[in-house]
């Protein structure tokens, strides 16, 4: 089986995945995409800070020929109760 490499990307650079997983194939590879942009999403959100940044990050996933799969996603998280109303209130 390939072996594929899930490196995450985010404002701050690249941190390559060096191991890498053995998958049966493209579906395999999308399964565990979306399971790390999963975890990745929920520990980033779980530590922003509520300054309404947008926040980029993505899963780019290689194998031994090169680039295969890109998982881009983004977020932004504000806090509604202490940003101004515009009805004057």
């Amino acid at each position: 089986m390939p072996r594929y490499y899930f490196d995450l990307r985010d404002d701050n650079g690249i941190a390559l995945d060096e191991e890498g997983l053995e998958l049966s194939g493209p579906r395999a590879v999308q399964a565990e995409a979306a399971k790390s942009a999963a975890d990745l999403a929920r520990d980033e959100m779980l530590s922003a800070q509520l300054t309404g940044a947008r926040h980029e990050m993505a899963i780019e996933v290689r194998d031994a020929c090169g680039p295969v799969m890109q998982v881009k996603f983004c977020f932004q998280i504000e806090d509604l109760k202490s940003r101004p109303s515009s009805r004057g209130h």
